[in-house]
């Protein structure tokens, strides 16, 4: 056996398991499902109670010219198409009731996937990758999955039953008529090979599309503003034409098989009806034989010629399961480590020792740090724009993981903490934080669900929203939006620090939490910042004036290093120090407007 047909063997042998592995999801509707394919047995044998009941016919009516007994065919005929039509109608409901449950059943265990992994993986992809990944595959492996099984089981007991009837009507014309239907599944071999590469091609310009219109919706008011409307509608045309020219391709590679099955069965009907003249003109059949022969052999040629069709879609289905599972069975590559310890609630030192990271390989962002903060002490992180200060605080609660050294808490690796108690542990407010679409209650409530109204309220107050809160008709429960967007940037920002509140974490990190506010806005919003700080261990990334000077330590970090650190004071006292530089460029002139 050649390399190529072991490597093809194992990769068959991987789409069986996935369809093994596919038992646990349907296990739960197993009965419904079994009953569903059971419906289709009486179906397909049902098929041939037409051809089987044109013998009589024919050799009575036809060829006797007498009534004397088949008036009971066609009342029979109707009655077992009926009875055939309301299987269907039984089947289908089933097949459909059964390919929802299991379809959500595995688009629930991709959404629970989906949040285990780091932000690196979004990083990475498109908001078109994770729908066409995480929702549109469920749905393409369980519709292919029930309803091909199910024409499949129709076909092959509809097959049985007209196969019977060629040989119970002439044995002859039978041994043709198979060994014609076996030629027409030769070229079915090939369809494997052609469309995988396609298919995942397809998967790619899909997600682009679902991407055009995920980007047109959240980026209106740029699109409208810049005028860019021409240019996203040429964008999508793009997008739209490469999956035209995918899906044509498509064709090109699967269609070819219908015409030739049609060309093998028209052969197979053709020696059919030339050997069966002979056999009827010899007298070894009847006209009855032969009429019932032929349309049992059409009934069974029929499906046959569409076959290209159904493998096709069970071919993608096969495709569709089989990346489900390699999402289902990827690590994420930020997880808790075997016998991870909690992390209780309580005071912290924490300590970054000899921290490397980078988010593409040989690409530094940050370069031997080192850094010691004590319990209730507020660090100020400052520099330039790039410098690493956001990916530093994002290591704490491992957003991403550092490459090198540690970061410690209580002189214990984060990594040795489970990231559930870690992340309990730490409240972070950003500069744009998101906010889910619902009430403001619902949206501060995240904090802590299970706040009492008394601890909601307090939140409300600390965060300055009392006010703002009152004046709405609706109060806590007024409709916010998608991404909180009938909210100003203020406003969205005491909910996310009320939010905070009300998870009352130990740590806090603030990044540049008022930098995209105005004056105004800013005030309000650091007043709200000047409490939530209140007795915590703080990590600020902020260019307002008092929370940099009445930080314990500030630390310039530029180009991934540590530059400076001191307090406010001592490193104004640094000649030409890089904190003194950016204080007399930015601060002092915000100083002087405070003022």
């Amino acid at each position: 056996m050649s390399l190529n047909k072991i490597k093809e063997f194992i990769k068959n042998q991987r789409f069986v398991v996935n369809y093994g592995r596919m038992w646990p999801f349907v296990k739960p509707v197993w009965f419904r499902a079994l009953l569903s394919m059971l419906i289709c047995i009486p179906i397909g044998s049902l098929d041939a109670v037409i051809a089987l009941a044109l013998k009589p016919y024919m050799d009575i009516v036809m060829v006797e010219k007498t009534m004397s007994s088949p008036w009971y065919i066609p009342l029979g005929i109707v009655a077992f198409t009926s009875i055939q039509g309301l299987l269907k109608y039984l089947s289908a409901y089933l097949s459909t009731w059964v390919g929802g449950k299991i379809t959500n059943n595995l688009k629930f265990e991709l959404f629970k996937k989906l949040l285990t992994f780091p932000t690196s993986y979004y990083d990475k992809r498109k908001s078109g990758d994770i729908v066409q990944k995480f929702n549109n595959q469920a749905n393409n492996a369980c519709s292919g999955l029930l309803n091909n099984l199910s024409v499949f089981v129709q076909r092959i007991f509809s097959s049985i039953s007209l196969v019977c009837v060629l040989f119970y009507n002439s044995w002859q014309l039978a041994v043709i008529a198979t060994l014609v239907l076996g030629c027409a599944f030769i070229p079915v071999a090939q369809i494997q090979k052609r469309i995988k590469s396609v298919f995942e091609k397809s998967l790619t310009a899909e997600s682009a599309i679902i991407t055009e219109y995920n980007e047109a919706y959240a980026g209106n008011k740029t699109i409208t503003s810049y005028n860019l409307a021409q240019n996203e509608i040429s964008k999508f045309a793009v997008s739209l034409k490469n999956l035209f020219n995918l899906r044509i391709k498509m064709v090109q590679k699967t269609q070819w098989l219908s015409p030739l099955m049609h060309v093998i069965v028209s052969i197979g009907i053709a020696a059919a009806i030339g050997y069966g003249s002979h056999l009827i003109t010899s007298k070894q059949i009847t006209s009855g034989n032969f009429v019932s022969f032929i349309t049992a052999l059409i009934l069974l040629y029929t499906p046959v010629k569409n076959l290209g069709n159904n493998l096709n879609s069970v071919q993608l289905s096969f495709f569709a399961i089989e990346k489900i599972f390699n999402i289902l069975d990827t690590v994420p590559a930020i997880r808790n480590k075997e016998n991870a310890i909690v992390l209780p609630r309580g005071d912290y030192d924490i300590e970054f020792e000899n921290v490397n990271f980078e988010y593409v390989k040989k690409t530094p962002i940050l370069k031997n740090i080192n850094l010691k903060v004590a319990k209730g002490e507020t660090l100020a992180l400052v520099g330039n724009s790039g410098g690493g200060k956001t990916t530093l605080v994002n290591l704490l609660p491992r957003f991403y993981d550092v490459n090198k050294g540690a970061i410690k808490i209580n002189g214990v690796d984060i990594r040795d903490y489970t990231l559930e108690s870690l992340r309990d542990n730490i409240a972070v407010v950003f500069q744009d934080n998101f906010l889910f679409s619902g009430t403001i209650r619902d949206n501060i409530l995240l904090g802590n669900q299970k706040a009492t109204p008394e601890q909601l309220q307090k939140a409300v107050e600390m965060a300055y929203l009392d006010e703002f809160i009152v004046s709405l008709k609706d109060g806590l429960d007024t409709e916010i939006g998608e991404r909180g967007i009938l909210l100003s940037g203020g406003q969205k920002q005491r909910v996310a620090i009320a939010r905070a509140f009300l998870k009352d974490a130990p740590i806090i990190i603030l990044d540049e939490a008022t930098s995209a506010l105005d004056n105004k806005a800013e005030a309000i919003v650091q007043k709200a910042i000047d409490n939530l700080m209140q007795d915590k261990t703080v990590f600020v990334i902020a260019h307002r004036l008092s929370t940099i000077r009445n930080a314990d330590q500030i630390v310039v970090i530029n180009q991934g290093k540590i530059v400076e650190q001191g307090t406010h004071d001592e490193l104004l006292n640094i000649d030409n120090g890089a904190y003194r530089t950016l204080y007399e460029m930015q601060f002092r002139k915000q100083e002087t407007v405070n003022v």
